[in-house]
């Protein structure tokens, strides 16, 4: 699973920036939703582990997370991702 560091925030606590698309199952991303239709169906997801909009014109479709244990951290990306997003 692919992330970018990225500067921590004003208290200091470390924050990674994952694609959308690690949030949504397979099913999900070869949906017939529209793109911003998935971005959101991906931030509803992340918003379980504290995911927010990452607001940067080098990351397009960013989610941040603020992490002390990446590791723990995808596992819990891909916990969440392999489950259907219910209403």
């Amino acid at each position: 699973m692919n992330y970018i560091r990225v500067n921590n925030d004003i208290n200091g606590n470390s924050r990674y920036v994952f694609h959308f698309f690690a949030f949504l199952s397979r099913k999900e991303s070869y949906s017939a939703l529209s793109v911003s239709e998935k971005y959101e169906l991906a931030l509803k997801k992340s918003r379980a582990i504290g995911g927010k909009k990452y607001h940067n014109k080098s990351y397009g479709g960013g989610i941040s997370i603020q992490s002390h244990n990446i590791g723990s951290t995808v596992a819990r990306i891909k916990k969440i991702a392999a489950k259907d997003f219910k209403k």
